[in-house]
């Protein structure tokens, strides 16, 4: 969830990690540091607070190195304080180290070193992981040893339960960074007579064309023009260089105020992008070769089981109305972070969707290797090329929306939604979806980037709005049948953004509890476009009314809500198909200029970060 850069080659390091930080800060931190490496001499400069204040500091106080680690820490172990901001330095003054992820047995760690003299000035489980690396340095490894620093880092994390990326310096190795990963995501870039680390291809900041990434329980030594990897078992690793596709990466406002203003007007783009070239006309299904299974495969496959967390979780919730309306499987959604640690019963003919934004979710991945474990076929829907979920797949489909730099995600959430109606699609045709279905769905995701353009024209009209409950501390959503995932998702994005209590339910269930809640001060916000339900939504609404709740529709039947509701978003009407992408856009637009009113910083909400990687 935190952000690291490293560096080492000819140029000052101090600006280049500082640069790679401000790239990094979309994941979400609450400090950020810097330790530098200069013939035996090194520097720790760290702070509570934005990358800016740690930049500032540096300026006051500069020290020019050719090597150098920096981080952003999001709080796991210990509080937000200066102390347990990283990088944590070894009570010998030896090493310094940034860690992502988290050390699970670190206390009996602690314990081990406190007994052999190592001395402790944080909470975190991270110095407990720098002390043992300096142990084993100075008693485990011999000074004659020319890959000493090295093995000194390879011994330790064969003792470390749990997950983690580091980045390690040694004041004995001026000319040498040494890094490793298991269940966190690191990257080593490839520049000209440089070398550096991330936590993200974008911690590179333009600098690398090409980059190596680390898998799992691997070691690498780097130095300015070379790169040394080994196994924690200490087998020497061959890897492969790619090359980082900058237009993939694009990561600039472009003119737009906030990232998630940006990412929900890039939407018509996005979903244009996750649905070019995977759709036959003719055959009027779709086309999903990187699913990597055959007809005959999939006509085996009796059950789909979707695993997935937060926003992704509800695009999952979508996939199951679809794939069974349209394709006849019974589909289970579960949660990822859950999934592993249940003993669930799985039948030899289910196949296992993963979803995630990132690629590096640590509770998806998880879920993906279990269901490996298990020997399943296992398929992935990520963003991110490259990344871990999507090389440890048996296959998949990426979503091509571009980076997503909001925390709370939009154009990921529909491009999701629009890649599992082409699974629907697929697998629908190859069972009993007749030809003109095939086809009207097709025609309804065709439509869907032009019909996005014109949702979003209800910005206006939904900035007048926001105004007007900004105010309010609790909203009520209420959805029915494909449309409850929705109101999850549009009560998650006002929480995520405005830290407003938001709840979501079936509108059938209100009458069962969640009523209690309706008052004044509480609005309700209802999602009514499913026509053959319409009239049990409109029944919901007047409930609500009846109790003097105030209620937002967001409909394509605005007649219907007339003398109901007090505000009235309305949308185009379209193929139930593409329905929940339309409905999804007003929900993304309130959170959002709700969270303007209120003055939140709604591309870096609190104790929130991009990407999950620690349970």
């Amino acid at each position: 969830m935190c952000g690291i850069t490293g560096y080492i080659g000819k140029r000052d390091a101090t600006p280049i990690l500082i640069e790679g930080l401000k790239k990094l800060e979309y994941r979400g931190y609450d400090s950020a540091g810097i330790a530098l490496l200069k013939k035996g001499k090194m520097t720790v400069c760290k702070k509570k607070g934005r990358v800016d204040v740690l930049a500032g500091l540096m300026r006051k106080n500069p020290f020019k190195a050719n090597l150098g680690i920096s981080h952003t820490r999001w709080a796991t172990h210990g509080g937000v304080t200066d102390e347990n901001a990283h990088p944590h330095v070894s009570s010998d003054g030896m090493f310094a180290l940034v860690h992502n992820g988290i050390i699970e047995n670190y206390e009996n760690m602690k314990r081990f070193l406190v007994k052999k003299g190592y001395t402790f000035s944080s909470q975190t489980d991270s110095e407990a992981l720098v002390n043992l690396i300096a142990y084993h340095y100075q008693y485990r490894t011999s000074d004659k040893d020319e890959n000493r620093f090295l093995e000194a880092v390879r011994k330790a994390l064969i003792h470390v339960e749990g997950t983690y990326g580091i980045a390690v310096l040694c004041k004995d190795k001026p000319d040498e960074l040494v890094a490793a990963r298991k269940g966190s995501p690191l990257l080593i870039g490839i520049g000209k007579d440089e070398r550096l680390v991330s936590s993200d291809v974008l911690g590179f900041a333009g600098r690398a064309n090409n980059v190596i990434y680390l898998e799992d329980g691997q070691v690498a030594s780097i130095t300015k023009d070379n790169c040394d990897i080994i196994s924690i078992g200490n087998t020497p690793v061959e890897y492969t260089i790619k090359e980082i596709d900058w237009q993939l990466e694009n990561a600039d406002l472009n003119g737009a105020k906030h990232f998630m203003q940006k990412e929900i007007f890039e939407q018509p783009k996005a979903i244009e992008n996750a649905i070019r070239g995977r759709i036959s006309e003719d055959q009027a299904t779709a086309i999903l070769q990187g699913l990597n299974m055959t007809p005959n495969d999939m006509r085996q496959i009796d059950r789909i089981i979707f695993c997935a967390c937060g926003t992704a979780w509800h695009a999952c919730l979508v996939a199951e109305q679809l794939i069974e309306r349209y394709a006849r499987i019974p589909v289970e959604v579960e949660y990822a972070s859950e999934f592993r640690y249940r003993n669930i019963p799985i039948e030899k003919n289910t196949l296992v969707f993963v979803i995630s934004q990132s690629g590096e979710t640590i509770d998806t991945l998880e879920a993906l290797r279990e269901s490996k474990r298990k020997g399943f076929k296992t398929l992935a829907i990520t963003n991110a090329i490259a990344s871990t979920i999507s090389r440890e797949s048996d296959g998949g489909l990426y979503q091509y929306a571009g980076k997503e730099v909001g925390v709370a995600s939009t154009k990921a959430f529909t491009s999701q939604v629009a890649i599992c109606l082409l699974i629907a699609l697929y697998i629908g045709r190859m069972r009993d979806m007749s030809y003109s279905v095939g086809k009207d769905i097709i025609n309804a995701l065709k439509s869907l980037p032009e019909t996005i353009e014109k949702t979003l024209k209800t910005a206006p009209q939904i900035k007048k709005i926001a105004k007007k409950y900004a105010c309010k501390n609790d909203f009520l959503f209420l959805g029915r049948l494909d449309e409850f995932p929705i109101a999850l998702e549009g009560a998650l994005k006002l929480k995520e953004i405005s830290y407003i209590h938001a709840e979501a339910y079936p509108a059938g269930e209100m009458k069962h509890g969640p009523i209690a809640l309706i008052c004044p001060e509480c609005p309700s916000v209802v999602f009514a476009c499913a026509e053959d339900v319409l009239a049990k939504i409109v029944s919901n609404a007047q409930e609500i009314k009846a109790r003097k709740g105030a209620v937002i529709a967001i409909t394509c039947f605005p007649e219907a809500f007339k003398d109901i509701a007090d505000d009235i978003i309305t949308v185009p009407k379209v193929h139930d198909s593409i329905r929940t992408i339309i409905d999804t856009v007003p929900a993304q637009l309130l959170a959002y200029y709700i969270a303007l009113e209120r003055g939140c910083d709604v591309d870096k909400p609190r104790n929130l970060a991009k990407a999950v990687t620690v349970e």
